[in-house]
């Protein structure tokens, strides 16, 4: 089989890079300046569960040019939500009929935009739930749980026990929407830790953080509600009821919610990554989606749309901002 990770940077080199060093051949296409790296340093996983895993740079097969992608039996889409429909124009000459296409990608529509530009392809709809911290060097680390979530589809399973071995199992869903948006709800955290520039353990461990996001998971929890959509439970406890338990003092939420702190201390998002590197952020598919939602139903919501505004203002003029700062911000 061939693999192609399309648009490798973190996620796609950390998921690539694990089923390459369990024996999964897997070709990279990406920036310079990644090829670079890994040129130079291969690529070294870990995880917050002590995995330890290694591609030596001559074994790394990490190309720069589209057509690399040519002859795939399946492509990894990583690409940042922005830059799908550019993606999928490069891959619609390229790749065979049949393929199978899968959307790691934040956002809950990419898919929809893949498959109506791969027509002779098999695109499947997935997402990644965990947090991948690029330190450089090629050391990509997983800082938090989860495995790899798919639509369910049956031309994955010449795939699926080459996932296994690489420690991310693929987790089929009949219907990957309410996931999808489930994800979406915790993701909500993304601007509001970026805007910390704290780790997430540390954020999460300070109540005025936890009610900016209890905040913007109740105005989106509202919005779904009224557009008749159900998050999927992806947690021990329902999703309506997430935003009373962020709301608690830190000693009762250390208490309940001790799984959601046993995090590892390395792990931040990749909105905060992006700002560090002075890159445009994914906010437009994360609370620029429920925004949209709303609006698509008559409806306004004011902290998400205060969130995007925040966060593109941070594009721009960075600065840190204190979880009471924040939480006023949001409250006006």
């Amino acid at each position: 089989m061939k693999i192609v990770v399309y648009g490798a940077g973190g996620i796609g080199c950390y998921v690539g890079g694990r089923l390459a060093a369990t024996g999964t051949p897997v070709t990279f296409v990406g920036r310079q300046r990644a090829a670079d790296e890994l040129a130079s340093h291969g690529l070294h996983l870990t995880d917050y569960l002590g995995a330890d895993l290694r591609v030596a740079p001559d074994d790394v097969q990490y190309e720069t040019a589209p057509d690399a992608a040519a002859g795939a039996d399946l492509v990894l889409v990583t690409v940042k939500s922005a830059a799908t429909d550019g993606a999928a124009a490069e891959l619609a000459p390229i790749l065979k009929p049949g393929a199978v296409v899968v959307s790691f990608q934040n956002g809950v529509r990419n898919g929809e935009l893949l498959r109506s530009r791969l027509t002779d392809q098999v695109v499947v709809p997935g997402m990644v739930p965990f947090n991948v911290l690029n330190r450089g060097a090629g050391v990509f680390h997983q800082g938090t749980e989860g495995a790899l979530d798919v639509q369910r589809d049956a031309a994955l399973a010449p795939y699926v026990e080459a996932f296994q071995w690489a420690g991310l199992p693929l987790t089929q869903h009949d219907d990957i929407l309410p996931v999808q948006w489930a994800k979406l709800l915790l993701n909500l955290n993304n601007p509001i830790n970026a805007l910390s520039n704290l780790p997430l353990r540390d954020e999460l461990s300070q109540r005025a953080y936890r009610r900016c996001l209890a905040a913007a998971q109740s105005e989106t929890l509202g919005i779904l509600d009224a557009a008749g959509i159900k998050p999927a439970q992806l947690l021990a406890v329902p999703m309506h009821r997430f935003p009373a338990i962020l709301r608690l003092p830190d000693f009762l939420f250390r208490r309940l919610a001790s799984k959601m702190l046993a995090i590892d201390p390395l792990a931040r998002t990749s909105m905060w990554e992006d700002l560090e590197a002075g890159r445009k952020t994914e906010i437009d598919y994360l609370n620029g989606e429920v925004v949209r939602l709303a609006e698509s139903i008559g409806r306004t919501a004011p902290v998400n749309s205060k969130l995007v505004d925040l966060i593109r203002a941070a594009e721009t003029d960075r600065r840190a901002w204190s979880g009471g700062e924040l939480l006023r911000e949001l409250q006006r």
